[in-house]
């Protein structure tokens, strides 16, 4: 029921735009095949990420998707940014670690939250947080839809480390392919 749902759902999606390229300005065909997309690591080591549906790679103004999958031990760094980003959990489990106390001077000590399969969770806007793959035996994937794309994320060495601080990453890993600025124009 819920592979269904998701189905229909990146269909409805996908039913915005048409086109056939990695960096779509026109948008994306009606049908792709998740198999056929582009996945990287983006130098991660046991990450594979899948931009499904992307603003900048796709065209798409209010919502991105992505699949993940991450390898036992694998997880993202901890993070933040100014979007809504639900997760519906596919396979495996893992700990979703949120700091909901983000709106002080730095993120302090996380919240740990269970995920496992059929599994939905979500992270509220600017709330510091991580995803680990805590089980050693098997991945645990994820479709992850964010509002607002493009994503502009903050990353945290530690949990500690004040907001000022933290390191801004835009265009993200998987839009740098994509992004484009605009040309400077010289105004001699």
């Amino acid at each position: 029921m819920i592979c269904q749902l998701i189905s229909i759902f990146i269909g409805l999606l996908l039913s915005a735009a048409s086109g056939d390229s990695h960096c779509a300005t026109n948008g994306v065909p009606i049908v792709r095949n998740i198999s056929e997309l582009d996945q990287d690591s983006y130098g991660r080591p046991g990450l594979s990420h899948i931009t499904i549906a992307g603003s900048i790679m796709h065209g798409f103004k209010e919502v991105e998707v992505w699949l993940q999958t991450f390898a036992p031990g694998a997880h993202t760094p901890i993070h933040r940014h100014s979007c809504e980003e639900i997760f519906v959990v596919m396979k495996g489990s893992g700990t979703l670690y949120l700091a909901s106390n983000s709106h002080k001077k730095y993120p302090g000590n996380p919240q740990e939250f269970p995920v496992f399969a059929n599994s939905t969770f979500h992270v509220p806007v600017n709330d510091a947080h991580q995803v680990w793959n805590t089980n050693g035996h098997e991945d645990l994937q994820l479709l992850v839809i964010i509002s607002r794309p493009p994503v502009k994320v903050f990353i945290y060495d530690d949990w500690n480390v004040p907001h000022t601080a933290a390191k801004l990453k835009f265009p993200y890993y998987w839009d740098e392919r994509c992004y484009q600025t605009s040309p400077t124009k010289d105004e001699l």
